[in-house]
């Protein structure tokens, strides 16, 4: 089990949502340093010492490997850093299918692969933020992307877990952030699934599931595909 007190972290997406609210509840839990990395670090609002802005783009490899050398100290990695297009996986223009995967899949395997070693030097943590969609195709590409990073979330933790490395795969629906605004739609709070995964990586979790919508669906995986998309799929002749 990881203790967060007087670990460093690192959290991709820091200036907003989720990643704020990660940065914050680390701070709570007593780390020593959260580096907050963004594509514009001026826009990460916390404003504690322990907190450092860190210019991070997911998808730039060689702004990957600049926070990997800056931040030499990390223990923890939350890859946080996400984007939702949810366009069509047929379109003819695969534009925001590829930008979706840049960042929820890719992104997350550089920044991962660019800190694994000294996570595996300081038995150190991932945290991979997923979604029910990983498990549910009605988010379109986005669903593609979120799919991917639960496999890679996966393959990861086959790579890093003989390593000493926990890496902790985070899925949940809705949660009431600046890409969900458009949303009519429950929603869970950030403090609420922020909590739950911190508690989950303190715990030795190797899978957190935020809310009864997403432990609903992840309980139906075992289910023929036609009973488990028969609200969404024409009835068999």
């Amino acid at each position: 089990m990881t203790q967060l007190a007087a670990q460093t972290a690192l959290v991709t997406g820091a200036n907003r949502g989720l990643g704020r609210e990660f940065v914050q509840q680390l701070l709570d839990r007593g780390v020593a340093k959260v580096y907050a990395g963004a594509r514009d670090p001026e826009a990460v609002e916390i404003h504690d010492p322990r907190v450092v802005p860190l210019q991070l783009d997911v998808t730039d490899s060689e702004s990957v490997v600049r926070a990997a050398e800056v931040a030499g100290d990390v223990s923890v990695v939350v890859n946080n850093a996400g984007v939702s297009l949810a366009a069509r996986v047929l379109d003819d223009d695969t534009t925001q299918l590829r930008r979706e995967l840049e960042v929820n899949l890719f992104g997350p395997l550089a920044v991962t692969s660019a800190f694994a070693d000294q996570l595996a030097a300081r038995s150190g943590v991932v945290v991979n933020v997923a979604s029910v969609l990983s498990w549910l195709a009605l988010g379109g590409s986005y669903s593609v992307s979120k799919a991917a990073l639960w496999s890679a979330t996966d393959s990861m933790r086959l790579e890093l877990g003989p390593r000493g490395v926990q890496v902790v795969g985070v899925h949940m629906g809705y949660v009431d952030t600046d890409m969900t605004s458009g949303v009519d739609a429950p929603k869970s709070a950030p403090a609420d699934v922020v909590r739950q995964v911190l508690d989950g990586v303190e715990a030795g979790a190797l899978e957190v599931i935020a809310d009864d919508l997403t432990r609903a669906v992840r309980g139906g995986l075992h289910q023929p595909v036609a009973e488990r998309y028969a609200a969404f799929l024409p009835e068999a002749v």
